[in-house]
């Protein structure tokens, strides 16, 4: 079901109704700064093999936590000073920052490193909906098999059956997050995507 919302003000009902289906273990379609993403409550077991079912992806595959500022990443990642300082100057953006775990991270959701990857949209839907849930969503790029992201609201609704609800906020982009490893030392580029590398070549 495609629920069309505006993207500069959303519609506080509207974004309510998301959260409603979200604290009801559903999954979700909803647009980011970068690609459309599905996503559940980081709390509910029962969602999260949902979201893992709905999307047709092994266990394996690595989710991040979109958060609704900086504050929060430190609930769930160890964040030091220089991670600090990096984090603020590139949040909100397209980037997804890999960091050490805090153990509020369910263990369901902890990589062999104990990592966790972090997102902070610069998106008003994204920051709206995680602001009104109270914590983080989890997300995975709304593709089929690692092909190219849906960009059409209605292809997604189309394409994974199971979803309570799609945020239709017009088309989406098709460059995924930049994904930044902080746990080494300089850090390290996993993945070039919509946020520039330079300075971290």
């Amino acid at each position: 079901m495609l629920l069309p919302i505006q993207t500069a003000y959303p519609e506080p009902r509207k974004i309510q109704r998301a959260v409603d289906a979200l604290e009801a273990g559903e999954v979700i379609g909803y647009p980011t700064d970068t690609v459309y993403g599905l996503g559940c409550d980081l709390l509910n077991k029962r969602a999260l093999d949902r979201l893992y079912t709905i999307k047709r992806m092994p266990r394996t595959q690595p989710l991040s936590f979109v958060c609704p500022d900086l504050a929060d990443i430190a609930r769930y990642a160890i964040v030091e000073k220089p991670e600090y300082r990096i984090l603020k100057h590139y949040l909100p953006g397209p980037y997804t920052f890999i960091l050490a775990a805090t153990r509020e991270v369910p263990k369901l959701l902890l990589s062999k490193r104990k990592t966790v990857g972090i997102r902070v949209p610069n998106h008003e839907i994204t920051l709206a909906l995680v602001r009104a849930l109270g914590r983080p969503i989890i997300s995975t790029t709304a593709d089929v098999h690692g092909g190219e992201p849906f960009v059409d609201p209605a292809e997604i609704d189309d394409a994974f059956p199971g979803l309570a609800l799609v945020i239709d906020a017009g088309a989406g982009g098709l460059i995924p997050t930049t994904v930044i490893d902080l746990t080494q030392s300089p850090p390290e580029v996993v993945r070039e995507g919509a946020g520039p590398v330079d300075d971290f070549m």
